[in-house]
């Protein structure tokens, strides 16, 4: 064998020595295109298959929409097939599905329910056959409720006698549950997912009824048994029906109210009660009315009505008249008989006599209408009381100053007028659709609410201003009273300080003078003055300081305060 083997491959080899790059080419392209074909072919049939969930085909297009709409809420993968069979992506998730379909009566009218349950079996007797029957439904309906997310275990007994000739000795199916919920779950407590599962039960087992079902907790506690819950089923559609009314007052409530609000204000409308009585119990009323034949309506743009009414149309009459006239006869009987005619008529035998009879037959026809209607809760009677505070004003005196006493202001209150009173109570009638047939009541009136905090908050407010405006003042005072200080200081400081420096360039001046005077003395003695360079140099600054000061006597007066400051 490895001989033949290498045979093969030197055979190769030499052979594909000896091809040309084209054939090389093909051959790698077809290699490549198997192994591609052979990976695609694995791939697919390795991918999971799709198991439908109802094995009928649904032709109705708008059941299996809402069908594909409630698995996609679930979160399932769907996908239908051509024929309309719905697909899932395997068993354990069909079968939940078709458990909440069930529950919800998604289930189309029509589709048979036993391909839900749809089991092929082959055997050879009808015993056989009847056994794995009961074994595929028993298991079938284990499964789909242990396929619920808040059952952790369930035990299903079913009981299918065999069939008997006579109706009357048939014994009826049963079946009996014992569930075991997870934990946390409320499913021995809602009664809409017990029904699920009776319906699971009925749609599995054929002729099974509600009566003969049982289901069961752990504990043995009977879960469905819906007619003793009729009394909390009564409560909790009360509890409904005081919630309703509860919303509805608060929605009257809140439109009555921003309506007087945005009126009156909203500090002055506080207090608004609306009481709504209603019916909440379901009437079916037939109604039988008779009115009036139109014989012409009312003519279109009349501002008054000219149509004519007749109580009545003749369909037919009839008259029918008949006369009669001659002699009366009572008979007697065979002969020798006495008749038994009685005496009062054998007296008026053969007396002559005349009858006129005259009939009148008149068939009238009327207008009639037969209603059936089906009454939900109706609003018995409505009433709503409001109140709407007056108007506080303060009082002021004949200057238009505020009038305190005791450290508070004076105010005087001004009700709300009786037209207003009714202007709003109107308003308030057409808000709740007022009827006076069925008692509604509406009340507003106009009581002064209690403003005692906000008075005093008022008053205390006017205080504090008062005070401030006070300190105010006196800070005000103050300030003008040092800026008269100040101006006052400013101008005697300025008159000192111009009498000094008059004083000081006086005696410059006099200064200047001397020292002119006795150059001009020493030039006239031809004096030979001998002066240092610094004295001359401090002798030209004297001179270009004096001239300065004469020139500008202000910036030499405060170079010198500068100094004296200084110093």
């Amino acid at each position: 064998m490895g001989e033949w083997l290498k045979r093969l491959v030197e055979n190769i080899k030499k052979l594909w020595a000896t091809w040309s790059l084209a054939q090389k080419l093909v051959l790698v392209a077809i290699v490549a295109v198997v192994v591609i074909g052979l990976i695609l072919l694995f791939s697919v049939s390795a991918s999971p298959t799709m198991t439908p969930v109802i094995d009928a085909p649904i032709r109705d297009v708008d059941a299996q929409d809402r069908i594909v709409t409630r698995l996609n809420a679930e979160g399932v993968k769907t996908s239908v097939s051509g024929s309309g069979v719905i697909m899932v992506p395997d068993e354990a998730t069909a079968r939940r599905m078709r458990v909440i379909l069930i529950r919800e009566d998604l289930i189309p009218q029509g589709t048979d329910p036993w391909a839900i349950f749809d089991r092929e079996r082959w055997t050879l007797t009808d015993f056989e056959r009847n056994v794995n029957l009961q074994r595929a439904i028993h298991q079938m309906v284990t499964d789909h409720i242990k396929a619920l997310e808040e059952v952790d275990d369930a035990n299903v007994t079913l009981v299918i006698p065999t069939k008997e000739l006579f109706e009357a000795d048939q014994n009826p199916v049963s079946a009996s549950v014992v569930l075991t919920p997870k934990p946390g779950s409320d499913i021995t407590e809602n009664r809409k997912k017990i029904e699920g599962i009776q319906k699971i039960l009925k749609f599995a087992v054929e002729g099974l009824k509600d009566e003969n079902i049982v289901i069961t907790d752990q504990r043995g506690i009977v879960l469905n048994d819906f007619t003793g819950m009729a009394d909390m089923d009564r409560l909790a559609l009360i509890e409904k029906g005081n919630k309703m009314i509860r919303n509805l007052e608060a929605q009257y409530r809140a439109a009555i109210l921003s309506s007087l609000q945005s009126i009156f204000g909203s500090d002055r409308v506080r207090d608004l009660n609306i009481k709504i009585e209603m019916n909440l119990s379901r009437q079916s009323v037939n109604t039988e009315e008779f009115f009036p034949v139109t014989l012409k309506p009312r003519t279109p743009g009349l501002s008054y009505d000219d149509s004519e009414m007749a109580p009545s149309v003749t369909r037919s009459k009839s008259t029918s008249s008949t006369t009669w006239k001659g002699s009366g006869f009572n008979p007697e009987g065979p002969s020798g008989v006495e008749g038994q005619t009685p005496p009062a008529f054998r007296d008026m035998s053969n007396l002559y006599g005349e009858v006129t009879q005259e009939t009148l037959v008149d068939n009238e026809e009327i207008n009639k209408r037969v209603i059936q209607e089906e009454r939900t809760p109706t609003i018995d009677r409505v009433t709503v009381s409001a109140n709407i505070d007056g108007v506080w004003t303060i009082k002021k005196d004949e200057q238009g100053k505020e009038i305190v006493t005791n450290g508070s202001l004076e105010r005087e209150y001004t009700p709300v007028s009786a037209d207003d009173l009714r202007a709003a109570a109107a308003l308030i009638q057409n808000s709740i659709g007022y009827n006076a047939s069925r008692g509604d009541s509406v009340t507003v009136q106009s009581i002064p609410i209690d403003r005692s905090g906000q008075f005093a908050e008022e008053d205390a407010k006017l205080l504090k201003e008062k005070r401030f405006r006070f300190a105010l003042l006196l800070a005000v005072i103050g300030l003008i009273l040092l800026f008269a200080g100040f101006l006052v200081f400013r101008i005697i400081s300025r008159e000192i300080e111009r009498r000094r420096r008059n004083e000081e360039e006086e005696r410059a001046r006099r200064e200047q003078e001397l020292r002119e005077n006795a150059l001009m003395q020493a030039e006239e003695e031809d004096a030979q003055v001998v002066m240092s360079v610094e004295e001359r140099s401090r002798l030209e600054l004297q001179e270009s300081i004096a001239n300065t000061a004469r020139q500008h006597p202000e910036d030499v007066a405060s170079l010198i305060r500068t100094w004296l400051l200084d110093e």
